[in-house]
């Protein structure tokens, strides 16, 4: 079993993207030219957190994305953000976090659905969310003039940590009510 954990941990730490169990499954049985069962891979995936659990390490395998990958545990956060935030050069800006926003919420839409809900012109920012594998073009409308459709795609959901569009934040999460601090005073 340890082989099989050397060897998981290994493709998940050389993969640049999340690594998917079928991924996992199919690169070891082509490895060892024999069937590898799932509950093995999980059993090894289970060690892998296990061990990573120890306070020795900076990181832990996580499953984000769809599959899994090597990420700094949350006490780094800060350090790494502020290093993140050296590093940055280009952001997305305000326009492309609402266009970004529409189209993970109503998506599949088409360019001019997201201008009407905005009121200006998304051509920069769709865009720019194409150039960044944000948003990715899911087929042609049935629209007059047959125009893109457009929807996230699996970066989305690793640059947000999230596994499935049902994780993204609800608009009742964002009421007032629930987000102050502190008391309120009432009118007398």
């Amino acid at each position: 079993m340890d082989y099989l954990v050397n060897h998981i941990e290994a493709l998940i730490f050389c993969s640049p993207k999340p690594v998917r169990d079928e991924d996992l499954k199919s690169t070891l049985e082509e490895m060892f030219g024999t069937e590898v069962p799932g509950d093995d891979i999980s059993l090894a995936i289970e060690k892998l957190k296990e061990k990573y659990s120890a306070e020795t390490f900076a990181f832990e395998p996580v499953k984000s994305g769809g599959g899994y990958q090597f990420l700094t545990k949350p006490a780094y956060q800060a350090s790494i953000g502020i290093l993140l935030k050296q590093q940055s050069k280009r952001r997305l800006s305000t326009s492309s976090l609402e266009t970004l926003s529409i189209i993970a919420y109503k998506q599949p839409m088409t360019k001019s659905e997201i201008e009407q809900i905005r009121g200006v012109n998304c051509d920069y920012a769709v865009q720019k969310l194409l150039e960044k594998e944000l948003v990715e073009i899911k087929g042609k409308s049935e629209g007059v003039g047959r125009p893109l459709l457009y929807g996230t795609s699996s970066k989305f959901m690793d640059y947000f940590g999230i596994n499935d569009l049902k994780e993204m934040p609800t608009p009742k999460d964002f009421l007032k009510e629930e987000n102050e601090i502190g008391e309120t005073k009432s009118e007398e």
